[in-house]
């Protein structure tokens, strides 16, 4: 069977590369790196995987071609200020999830947050929040068939392969970034969580028995 392609976004971040590594070893899918300079195709070079240049504020349209699938797992970060969050995390997004359907992509798997659902509740993070909110407003008018994932705060910690997941788990705490890039790879199969969304964190269930979960909800 013929490996689908999925275009990583946000491929370089410490998140985006555990996602990588995940599809390099996956049988059903290959992970097309989605990068913006030419100075970070070496690391993926390295791995054998395919990168393509492009830029989330740019024109997206080279990097969608015959691509199946997407995982968005980009974000400004932490250090740069508000215009920047707008525009990579909301209209970034937006763009991809534009391209990504105008290209004919079949799924579109979004990294949220925790709290994209009510941003107002969290004043410090507010404009953040607004801007994942909005991202996953627009992909869930887009008629793409989507997951949206929303982690709790995201740890270096290792993997536990154990999650807890709910459409509103009403309780904040932690995750690590080595789980998280689990799920959004368990999310990527045709009808597997289709057009859910749902918050995860640490937790004591296996994650595909979490995310089995989820889906019969």
């Amino acid at each position: 069977m013929k490996q689908e392609k999925v275009l990583v976004a946000g491929a370089n971040g410490k998140t985006g590369r555990e996602i990588v590594a995940l599809l390099k070893n996956h049988e059903d899918y290959s992970p097309i790196a989605l990068i913006r300079k030419q100075e970070q195709q070496a690391f993926f070079d390295g791995m054998q995987v395919e990168t393509r240049l492009g830029d989330l504020e740019g024109d997206l349209e080279p990097a969608v071609q015959e691509i199946d699938r997407v995982i968005f797992a980009a974000g400004s970060g932490s250090k740069t200020g508000k215009d920047k969050t707008t525009a990579v995390d909301q209209n970034g997004a937006i763009n991809l999830i534009d391209r990504a359907k105008a290209a004919g992509v079949r799924k579109f798997v979004m990294l949220s947050s925790m709290g994209a659902d009510d941003p107002g509740q969290n004043k410090e993070l507010e404009h953040y929040l607004n801007a994942k909110q909005k991202a996953d407003e627009h992909l869930q008018a887009s008629f793409l068939e989507y997951t949206i994932v929303r982690p709790g705060a995201l740890t270096d910690d290792e993997k536990t392969n154990k999650i807890k997941a709910k459409k509103k788990l009403n309780q904040y705490g932690e995750i690590s970034r080595k789980d998280v890039a689990q799920v959004l790879v368990d999310s990527l199969p045709p009808n597997m969580l289709k057009n859910k969304t749902f918050e995860i964190l640490n937790g004591e269930l296996a994650t595909p028995l979490a995310l089995e979960q989820v889906d019969y909800a």
